[in-house]
């Protein structure tokens, strides 16, 4: 069950919060990039139109009240032809020694009938960038639109910004097209009996899915996250090389950690930032027009990449360290196999389909009427001046300039604050101190009788 402070439009969220299990601490109000979460009477309430998705909450809730729906095996029944499409960051979920192809294979197992590499989908989107980016009208930086907790907080918080996202679907859009398309060309199915199932190492992506970012609809039916299928997985996939489709190579691979996507594309001047703090921090230098000079930006909301993911299951730093053995061994069997030609290729045709611009969705403005607007941001200016300014967290806001807008919003007042609130008992503990010095003495009944 999900609580929301407000709702501007029916939306759907992978990251959702379990009352009954939050214990009233704010981390995750500390951690939230948009903040998007309050606590008040206790309880944590997350505003819808703020989420991004990108499961920041998930990683600091010492109570686990905020969990990511996903999708379960089970759903695989709804349809008569299933295809697993595993995200990179998969692999380095295992050994290194565990070659790709045995994991491919142990998905086939869980009964999924195909296997389709999102890796394949980056290889085509990484030669469509490459071109794009030769191209002299981009808006620079340009930004890469690979990862949707970004897109949405571009979208939610610099909404101004929105033009320099490259005007691609993520790699696991175009995966899953080409994977129904081909499974359509093949077996002869009807796209409404294919499964096509993202295995996901976030919860982002998961709201991708039912919300799709500059399409109507998405071609993918659903999302598995990695920790809900890595350990039904785990017990059937063996070192030893077993059948499973043609694999991608090196360049799709690369994008599950930081600096991958901007590897295959082959620019230099690029900049590379990971972690939703450091990322929120460079897109106000952009919005500032402060990195014009730069051609490419690659933004990742989780440490290291997609292998940090909130719903994967090793350390990121390990995953890191296995992924980028596996692609030095790659490039090292196959020196090769790069990038795709950009020849009259089906699937580039096909992954590239165009898609809608994306619509900005500011969710941090304090009224749509501007004379209302107004008169909250002087409240805000008056009430912030009150405040201790110690950014503290104890009201239940993440700082004291959003507790000031909450007070302005009519959702919190001054005495939220816990110093406020100290001094003002002391106030009348004085006041009422000096009032009982002031009353005549109490009259002595022995006395009087």
């Amino acid at each position: 069950m999900v609580k929301v402070m407000e709702v501007a439009e029916e939306r759907f969220h992978s990251v959702q919060l379990t009352p009954e299990l939050c214990q009233g601490c704010v981390n995750c109000t500390k951690h939230c990039p948009t903040e998007a979460i309050r606590i008040r009477g206790g309880k944590a309430y997350i505003t819808s139109s703020r989420c991004i998705d990108c499961g920041e909450c998930i990683r600091h809730c010492p109570g686990h009240a905020k969990t990511a729906v996903t999708d379960e095996l089970w759903n695989l029944k709804k349809y008569k032809h299933n295809i697993a499409l595993p995200a990179p960051a998969l692999y380095g979920q295992f050994n290194a020694d565990i070659p790709v192809r045995a994991i491919l294979s142990g998905l086939l197992k869980l009964g999924f009938d195909e296997v389709f590499e999102v890796a394949h989908g980056a290889e085509i989107i990484s030669l469509a960038i490459k071109e794009y980016l030769k191209r002299p009208d981009v808006v620079r930086p340009a930004i890469s639109s690979a990862c949707p907790a970004v897109v949405r907080l571009i979208q939610v918080k610099f909404p101004e910004l929105i033009e320099n996202i490259v005007p691609f679907d993520a790699p696991v859009e175009v995966a899953a097209r080409l994977a129904r398309v081909e499974a359509q060309r093949l077996h002869g199915l009807k796209s409404e009996d294919i499964g096509v199932w993202f295995i996901t190492p976030c919860p982002a992506k998961m709201t991708a899915v039912y919300q799709p970012l500059g399409i109507e609809k998405s071609s993918i039916s659903g999302a598995i996250a990695i920790n809900k299928i890595f350990h039904d997985l785990f017990k059937v996939v063996t070192a030893e090389v077993q059948d499973a489709r043609r694999q991608a190579s090196w360049v799709g691979v690369g994008w599950a950690v930081s600096g991958g996507e901007t590897s295959a594309i082959g620019v230099d001047n690029v900049l590379i930032v990971h972690d939703i703090n450091h990322v929120t921090n460079v897109l106000e230098q952009v919005a500032l027009g402060k990195l014009k000079d730069v051609d490419y930006i690659e933004l990742l909301a989780c440490a290291g990449g997609c292998i940090g993911g909130a719903l994967t299951v090793e350390n990121h730093f390990v995953a890191e360290h296995r992924m980028k053995r596996r692609i030095e061994k790659k490039k090292i069997q196959d020196p090769k196999r790069g990038i795709l030609p950009r020849t009259a290729c089906t699937d580039f045709e096909l992954g590239l389909t165009g898609r809608r611009a994306i619509e900005p969705k500011p969710a941090l403005r304090l009224d749509a009427d501007i004379s209302k607007a107004m008169s909250k941001i002087e409240i805000m200016d008056a009430t912030l001046k009150s405040l201790p300014g110690l950014d503290c967290g104890s009201c239940g806001s993440p700082n004291c300039k959003a507790l000031a807008e909450d007070i302005a919003q009519g959702r919190a007042s001054l005495t939220d604050c816990v110093f406020l609130l100290r001094n003002k008992v002391r106030d009348l503990a004085y006041e009422m101190v000096n009032l009982a010095a002031k009353l005549p003495p109490p009259l002595d009944k022995e006395k009087e009788e």
